[in-house]
Order: structure tokens, then C-alpha cells, then sequence
């Protein structure tokens, strides 16, 4: 079964599959599939970009809607910790916030496991690390957007819900949430298209994604221009699927919000 899937996933690539961009454009070229070019390397990298890309999104949305709810919080010091997470992952730039949580995590975990007498050198996966990294600055941002969207939704619908005799849990999720998705959508959405690019930051740490194999490539065959202009199409494809597909689940939101 697993073959039979591996066999289909190859089939429907979009660049180096059948019917995919580099094969049917690119034979002959540097971008040719197979040894003959660097295609299946650079589609190699947009699956990692597409999958850390997609794999930080919900991590970010949950601690941010976390965050979003201390801020909101009648406990002053759940406020004072959201508002100096916020501040600290939103001031500092993302290629130090991955530094810091690539090398720093290593070393805290190495100095750790010392203390207890394992001399054996630990090293953090790149991939996870990424995430991480990317996952706590998205969750910065997207805690402020849910927060406005929060403050919103007027406090007399969660009145209502308590009236009603629901928990505050079933308020939350049968009256609050659809509208706070709807209110925070094209926000979200923003901020997805800035996730999409800042996976380009997890390259300088190892990983294998679209700018990291495209500059590779530039390197190998002294074609630098050829090759970030290939990175620059890319993105820019992946951007506007992102746009049409959002743009697409915000008129879905808004059509369900007025049938309501």
C-alpha cells in the first residue's frame, strides 16, 4: 500500500512528476529532472518549504489563541506574560529567534545531560527546530489579530451563553469561535503568506528547502541568477495558490456568517 501511495504522490508532483513543470519545460535545461539537472532537488526543497510551512501553522495558531485568551484575562500576571511574549518574539528579528532556539536549545540540553555524565554530543533536528522557531513568531502576531477580533464580539453574546445555562467552554466554542474565525481571517490570512516566506530563514541552519537547494545550485553550476530566479517563481506560485485558496475560504466564511 505504501508503494502504491509513493508511486501516486510521484505521479501528481508538480515539478518532476509525468505532467510536472521541469519535466515538461525543463528537459534539456539545468532544471531537468534526473542527473541530467537539479530539478528533483529543488522540488525536494518546495516540499520541505510547503511542509514546515503547514506543519508551524496550527502550533501557531493554538499558542497564539492562547496567548490571545491570557491577554484578555482578568489575572493580571496572565496578562503581563502575553504581553511580554508578545513583545519579545514580535522585537526580536527571525533569523535570531531561530538562532537562538537551534544553538541555544543545544546547548541548554548538552549542559544539561553533562551534568548528568553523558559526555555524547547532542544536535538538535534542524526541521523541528525550524518550526519552533517559526512557530513562536507566528504566534506573536497572530495572538494580537485574535485578540482584536476577541475584543469584537461584543461581552454581552458570552452574557447570553451564560444565560442560556451553557459552560463557558460550550459558549466558546458554539458562539464565539465561528465568529472569531470569521473576524480574523483576512488577518490570519496575512500572516500565513509572511509564514510562507519566512520558512526561506531555515536554510542557513541545514535544511534542505526551496532557497537552500536553489542556492546550492547556483553555486554548483555558477549560474546564480538562473537558479534565484527559479527561487523567485516559486514562491510567488506558492503565494498566489495561498491567495486564491484563502480568498477563496474567507468567501466561504462570509456566505456562512450571513446565512446565519
Amino acid at each position: 500500500m505504501s508503494g502504491f501511495f509513493s508511486a501516486l504522490f510521484g505521479a501528481l508532483d508538480p515539478l518532476c512528476g509525468p505532467i510536472g513543470l521541469f519535466s515538461l519545460f525543463g528537459s534539456g535545461t539545468l532544471v531537468a529532472c534526473g542527473e541530467a539537472g537539479w530539478g528533483d532537488e529543488i522540488a525536494f526543497g518546495v516540499k520541505v518549504t510547503i511542509s514546515l510551512a503547514l506543519a508551524t501553522l496550527p502550533v501557531g495558531l493554538v499558542i497564539g489563541f492562547l496567548i490571545a485568551l491570557a491577554a484578555q484575562s482578568e489575572e493580571k500576571l496572565l496578562r503581563l506574560a502575553a504581553g511580554i511574549y508578545t513583545t519579545i518574539f514580535r522585537g526580536l528579528p527571525e533569523l535570531l529567534t531561530l538562532f537562538i532556539i537551534y544553538y541555544g536549545l543545544q546547548i541548554l540540553i548538552q549542559s544539561v545531560l553533562s551534568s548528568l555524565g553523558y559526555e555524547g554530543r547532542i544536535e538538535i533536528n534542524a526541521f523541528l527546530a525550524g518550526m519552533a522557531a517559526l512557530a513562536v513568531v507566528f504566534s506573536s502576531y497572530s495572538s494580537e489579530v485574535l485578540l482584536s477580533a476577541f475584543r469584537a464580539i461584543p461581552r454581552g453574546q458570552y452574557e447570553a451563553g451564560d444565560a442560556l445555562g451553557l459552560r463557558r467552554w460550550r459558549t466558546m466554542r458554539l458562539v464565539i469561535l465561528p465568529q472569531l474565525i470569521r473576524i480574523a481571517l483576512p488577518g490570519l490570512t496575512n500572516l500565513w503568506l509572511i509564514l510562507l516566506k519566512d520558512t526561506s530563514y531555515v536554510s542557513v541552519i541545514g535544511l534542505a528547502d526551496i532557497l537552500r537547494q536553489t542556492g546550492i545550485a547556483a553555486r554548483v553550476s555558477k549560474e546564480a541568477f538562473f537558479f534565484y530566479v527559479i527561487a523567485c517563481m516559486l514562491y510567488l506560485i506558492l503565494a498566489m495558490i495561498s491567495s486564491f485558496g484563502l480568498g477563496f475560504v474567507e468567501r466561504w466564511a462570509k456566505r456562512s456568517g450571513i446565512s446565519r
